[in-house]
């Protein structure tokens, strides 16, 4: 096993070692050149999406302490003002559950941002039209492609993969994404079969192929080079700078994406979805299921920022949910479906330590049917990101009939 100049480790099967030996010219040129066209040629931050599945309460993760009409809403649900158990304050208004305190961490560095009373236009309260909707990003639903989809047929990208929806099931913003794959765990994806002839299939299929005329002899050695995922040892990883990724399915999902960025092999938007935030019951927001869900994904995401800092202009992330949650706790100490939420924005160019809101207000008057109300878009931000961090300059092809309205996330 080698150490290569990135701190990364390669894998026992890697484009080196396939090409070993009896391995043509022609096969390792096609390895080398088209299939891992290097990202950073081009200078562009991975996007990075953290979608929170069930409907996250952005009232309990980012607390609004300063609206006096919290604590009737939630008598028993309410994270306390701060103080001694209580939310921890960002600018005298907004404040952080306890449970989500390792967002400080790059809060205070100035990269990570907070949207508030944000979110997708539309009555929906049912998870599955709103993951059609913020997903295809496109309320009339005439496209069937998401919008990280979208984005990515626009840049004409040259990487044997250039999407990872990390799970089961390509996400809705995904789909019909070119060269994109779901790929549950990164370190389990590679040639299929016994280990110890994966060299030698490898060599001898890559052999066939590289005499193979366009466009099958080309796509066959793509698809090799798919496989292997740069040569990175996903498994034999270290994080740097302290980082310590909670020993789960999305610590390491995270951990595995901050090599993929290390790693710089042309993946250009990866996804990850982390879901159980539809808490109608036992809600739990300092003790119990809430808090056990901010303590894992903030840790994730802080170990996320600290292990590339210093790769910071490589990615940008995102973070968000379908919809927030209603404004007033039910009968089972839990929220039932709502409207408004709140959103991150990590990483490169990011105009962080700021919670960017147009508050609405939490009286009866200003509340949406008893939810908050949404006084910023979605798609104002990731249109904002889209543009001013990642170089995009036609956003009606992603966000068909929307225009952002660019909020000062980015700098």
């Amino acid at each position: 096993m080698t150490h290569s100049s990135d701190g990364l480790h390669a894998s026992t099967c890697t484009r080196r070692s396939l090409f070993r030996g009896t391995a043509t010219v022609a096969a390792a040129t096609a390895f080398g050149s088209a299939a891992f066209a290097g990202r950073r040629a081009a200078g562009r931050p991975m996007l990075v999406q953290v979608f929170l599945r069930g409907a996250m309460d952005g009232l309990t993760t980012v607390v609004p302490h300063g609206d006096p009409d919290l604590a009737g809403l939630r008598p028993t649900l309410r994270v306390p003002p701060p103080g001694p158990g209580g939310a921890l304050d960002l600018d005298g208004f907004f404040g952080l559950a306890p449970a989500a305190a390792p967002l400080l961490t790059p809060w205070s560095d100035g990269r990570l941002a907070i949207v508030h009373a944000s979110g997708a236009d539309g009555p929906t309260r049912s998870h599955f039209d709103a993951y059609l909707n913020m997903e295809h990003a496109d309320p009339s639903g005439a496209l069937e492609s998401g919008w990280i989809a979208r984005y990515l047929e626009g840049l004409g990208g040259t990487g044997a993969v250039r999407g990872i929806g990390v799970g089961n099931l390509l996400p809705l913003s995904l789909q019909h994404a070119p060269k994109t794959l779901a790929i549950p765990n990164l370190a389990r994806f590679r040639f299929p079969g016994v280990i110890a002839t994966a060299d030698q299939r490898l060599e001898a299929i890559a052999r066939t192929y590289s005499r193979v005329d366009a466009p099958v002899g080309p796509a066959a050695l793509d698809t090799l080079a798919a496989l292997d995922l740069g040569g990175i040892d996903f498994t034999a990883y270290t994080p740097e700078n302290g980082a310590v990724y909670p020993d789960t399915q999305l610590g390491r999902r995270m951990k595995h994406t901050a090599a993929l960025v290390k790693g710089d092999i042309g993946v250009e938007a990866v996804s990850i979805d982390f879901d159980g935030w539809d808490l109608h019951a036992d809600l739990g927001p300092l003790d119990g299921r809430m808090a056990a869900l901010l303590d894992e994904l903030t840790r994730s995401l802080e170990a996320f920022y600290l292990d590339l800092l210093g790769y910071v202009d490589r990615y940008v992330l995102v973070c968000l949910s379908e919809f927030g949650r209603r404004a007033y706790e039910n009968a089972s100490a839990g929220l039932d479906h709502g409207h408004g939420n709140a959103m991150f924005v990590m990483g490169h160019r990011v105009n962080g330590g700021q919670v960017y809101a147009d508050w609405p207000g939490l009286s009866a008057d200003d509340l949406d049917n008893g939810d908050l109300d949404i006084t910023t878009d979605y798609r104002d931000i990731l249109g904002e990101v889209l543009t001013e961090v990642l170089g995009v300059t036609n956003l009606a092809s992603i966000f068909p009939g929307h225009t952002p309205v660019f909020r000062g996330v980015t700098s």
